[in-house]
């Protein structure tokens, strides 16, 4: 082997050369030629290299991160530890087309699962926690119970590892140590020194603590802001939002930004006592009145026929979108900002069922109940909100008011939770469950009893009419999550595998029963879950 002593930098680089171009075109470095030239320039390389490897000096020991701050709160029990562990190890089949068999989904019970481990105070694993975050990386809609089960320790962890750096985003104070809001002089450097996600937070955590305070400090930099950034803060307003925030957001009404005086005319219009809501109810007023010609009292729109400057100061966006008129256009603006309540004293001091039930004349009653729909979800109205979703039994996808399903899901959160439920099952008994997807959704869970006995019933129908039961995949997926876990012993007649009808699709009876084992397998799942999370 050749004993050559150490070779320079250079030397290595022409060593490497010949390796590449090969003996016969390049001249080595080790001075041997012929059919000798590629062994020894191989064996050169290797002692080179160990050589090298040997020869690097270690580097400095990087200094161990200060520990985590410790979580005091108590101890999954033994049980628990294990479930959550069980539903971690859960992967859905990238390659599957679609649900079968009878086993439960266990990451869709993972966001249950969490919330009730936060109803407990628990204290998440120190050795699960990487397959938590993980689970919450790939799934926005679990950080918020996933971040406040974990801890203080996620947050060190996301420090330590950028793929769990949306914990830092997530969460108050995640990517900066905010201040004690009573030290002015602490505030005030972050606020003027900060990176723009720590002024963010500092806001925030003002705006919920003391949202005067928040306000005032915004006010100190407004003016010098980026149009980008003013629109993030001031739509931290949101929190605590009152008549006190009414000047600074009338200031800002007189914006560079479109979006930024968009976002302020919707806040203000939030305040029923604003002067912009006094404004909109102004022009909304003038737009409706009441034709006493006819054989019944007809409400009448002439909409407006420009859109001036106060208009677009006031947040009226002139240019209407491809396919809508300008005037109903504007009209629609007009009437969803102004408050409510201005419509039983310019419509002759009736309520808002019989206003709704009022005829439009002149094909505006489309336009105007729409506004309206708009107006009492900004304005949470229950009464306003109760007439425009009219009577579950109600023919028709929509109500008197709501143009569309999405429309009428909005409507009903601003309902009681009871009512909402008690609505959406008289909607599934009148209508089915072909349209009520959406406003399933909307209802708090575990569903109450008549609204679950509604789905049930609903599903057991499908059925035995020969339905396509992949129809349905969506509204069972949304059962195995909110039905009341204590249904499962009704359901134990629907396992079987009854006669197929004639009619029916093929395999759908195989589907249905396999369906209805998994629903039931799943809600007891999650009474033993629910159980496991006492502690003995």
């Amino acid at each position: 082997m050749n004993r050559n002593p150490v070779m320079s930098e250079s030397s290595w680089e022409e060593l490497v050369t010949a390796a590449l171009l090969g003996t016969d075109r390049r001249t080595t470095p080790v001075g041997t030629a012929g059919k000798d030239a590629p062994t020894a320039l191989l064996d050169t390389a290797a002692v080179q290299t160990v050589r090298r490897r040997a020869g690097l000096r270690p580097a400095s020991a990087a200094a161990l991160p200060e520990p985590a701050t410790e979580d005091r709160r108590p101890a999954l029990p033994s049980a628990a530890r294990r479930r959550l562990a069980v539903l971690l190890a859960d992967r859905p089949d990238a390659g599957s087309g679609g649900r079968r068999g009878t086993a439960p989904d266990l990451m869709e019970l993972l966001p249950q699962w969490l919330a009730a481990a936060n109803e407990h105070g628990y204290a998440a694993p120190p050795d699960l926690l990487p397959a938590l975050l993980d689970a919450a990386r790939g799934r926005t809609d679990l950080r918020p119970q996933t971040l406040a089960f974990a801890g203080p320790r996620a947050i060190w962890l996301a420090r330590l590892n950028p793929d769990w750096r949306f914990a830092l985003r997530s969460t108050p104070g995640g990517g900066t140590a905010v201040p004690a809001l009573g030290d002015p002089v602490e505030v005030e450097r972050l606020w003027q020194e900060g990176l723009f996600a720590e002024r963010v937070t500092l806001l925030v955590a003002m705006r919920a603590q003391d949202p005067s305070a928040a306000r005032d400090l915004l006010g100190t930099t407004w003016s010098t802001e980026r149009a980008e950034d003013r629109l993030m803060f001031l739509d931290s307003l949101r929190t605590g939002l009152s008549d006190a925030d009414e000047p600074f957001l009338e200031r800002a009404l007189a914006d560079r930004s479109r979006n930024v005086r968009a976002t302020a005319a919707e806040l203000l219009s939030a305040l029923p006592g604003s002067a912009l809501a006094s404004r909109m109810a102004a022009r909304a007023a003038s737009c409706v009145s009441f034709d006493h010609t006819q054989t019944q009292p007809t409400v009448v729109v002439e909409a407006p026929h420009e859109c001036d400057a106060g208009m677009e100061r006031d947040g009226v966006v002139p240019k209407p979108p491809a396919g809508r008129g300008e005037r109903s256009w504007w009209l629609g603006q007009l009437a969803e900002a102004a408050p409510l309540a201005i419509w039983s004293e310019r419509l002759g001091g009736r309520k808002p069922e019989e206003i709704v039930a009022l005829p439009v004349a002149d094909d505006w009653q489309g336009e105007l109940h729409g506004a309206w729909c708009r107006a009492a979800v900004r304005q949470r109205d229950a009464a306003w909100s109760r007439a425009l979703l009219g009577a579950p039994a109600s023919p028709g996808a929509a109500g008197p008011g709501a143009v569309s399903l999405a429309e009428r899901a909005k409507l009903l959160a601003a309902l009681p939770a009871g009512e909402r439920a008690e609505w959406v099952a008289g909607f599934i008994s009148a209508h089915g469950l072909s349209e009520a997807f959406q406003l399933l959704g909307v209802c708090a869970t575990p569903w109450a009893e008549p609204l679950g006995h509604a789905v049930v019933d609903a599903l057991n129908i499908a059925r035995d009419a020969g339905s396509y039961p992949w129809s349905f995949s969506g509204v069972m997926g949304l059962a195995e999550r909110c039905l009341d876990p204590a249904t499962a012993a009704r359901l134990d007649g629907l396992t079987a595998i009854p006669d197929e009808p004639e009619d029916a699709s093929p395999g759908a009876v195989g589907y249905w029963s396999e369906a209805f084992q998994r629903l039931v397998g799943t809600l007891r799942l999650r009474a033993t879950m629910r159980a496991e999370l006492t502690a003995p």
